[in-house]
């Protein structure tokens, strides 16, 4: 070895606290100390993978949510006034709904009850479904700068019998109805709250100008998220966000997620992804403070492959 080369090795190992000394005899010691524990190997493994597949999904759902919103972004600028008031905006919104341009008539891949905007906003058969059309509105209403949710109005079983929007106009939250295209109002023309149209007669004098609205549509028993639907861990999840977060189910960034199928898969792989950042962790303590595996940190790893790729050749 020429006395140049020994001389870089040298300063390598200086450099870096003498690894080049002691990570032959370490490595082997971690490798036989994982053999002692198949079970934390393969966990450790496990962990690393699921982590790399989480980072890709956050990076692929975020892509896929930016896209999302640049397409949201061109239909309202296309069809709400951006500097017109808010009762304004969700007419323009609901006038676009009956008026639209023609649109492919199939529902998508044979499936009602679709929560992607680009399929909703581009399928007519989409915009006569009171989900789908609660869902194009909410979109675009959140696109034109509104603040909106989502409104179930449940039967005596708790079914969801039909979905109308909220959008908070002066500090009310209105009721909007995508589907049948209307703002209910009373009979002296002001808009209606859920808790007005509770009241029959209300609900009677706003909704007998609309043709084909089914009377069993009340507003007796509302919610915003139906927890119920998804059986006993739906209902356990639920009482949990209720003590920790009151009110949260009437949150419109709660209605958006639940509206728009590539902010909630962000928003679940970045969940996901830090769960899985702190069971590595978690898994990396256990393995050096008890079982004696020692991992090298990634921004070692990074180091050693920076030294190879760039390390000039003799």
């Amino acid at each position: 070895m020429s006395s140049a080369r020994a001389s870089r090795i040298t300063q390598r190992s200086e450099s870096t606290g003498g690894l080049a000394v002691a990570e032959g005899p370490r490595a082997v010691t971690d490798a036989f100390q994982e053999q002692r524990h198949p079970l934390f190997r393969t966990l450790w493994y496990g962990v690393n993978i699921l982590l790399l597949l989480s980072i890709f999904a956050v990076l692929w759902s975020s892509a896929w949510e930016y896209s999302t919103r640049r397409y949201l972004k061109g239909f309202s600028d296309a069809i709400v006034p951006f500097s017109a008031p808010p009762l304004q905006k969700i007419q323009s919104i609901l006038n676009w709904m009956s008026h639209n341009p023609a649109r492919t008539g199939d529902v998508p891949g044979g499936v009602s009850d679709d929560r992607d905007p680009t399929d909703t906003l581009n399928y007519s058969s989409l915009l006569k479904v009171c989900g789908t059309a609660t869902n194009a509105f909410i979109n675009l209403a959140d696109t034109a700068g509104l603040t909106t949710r989502r409104l179930l109005l449940l039967d005596s079983r708790d079914l969801t019998m039909h979905v109308v929007a909220e959008v908070l106009v002066d500090g009310r939250w209105i009721v909007v109805d995508p589907t049948f295209r209307t703002i209910p109002r009373a009979s002296d023309g002001s808009t209606l709250t859920q808790e007005d149209l509770a009241i029959p007669a209300v609900l009677g004098a706003a909704t007998s100008p609309i043709p084909g609205y089914d009377p069993a549509y009340t507003y007796a028993h509302a919610v915003h998220i139906r927890v119920e639907r998804f059986g006993l861990p739906g209902r356990i999840v639920g009482r949990i966000l209720d003590t920790v977060i009151p009110g949260w189910q009437s949150s419109p960034l709660v209605s958006l997620v639940v509206e728009r199928e590539s902010l909630s898969f962000t928003i679940l792989a970045t969940l996901a992804a830090l769960v899985l950042i702190l069971l590595r962790t978690s898994l990396r303590w256990y393995g050096e403070s008890r079982l004696g595996i020692h991992s090298h940190h990634l921004r070692h790893k990074l180091r050693r492959l920076g030294h190879l790729l760039f390390e000039p050749a003799d």
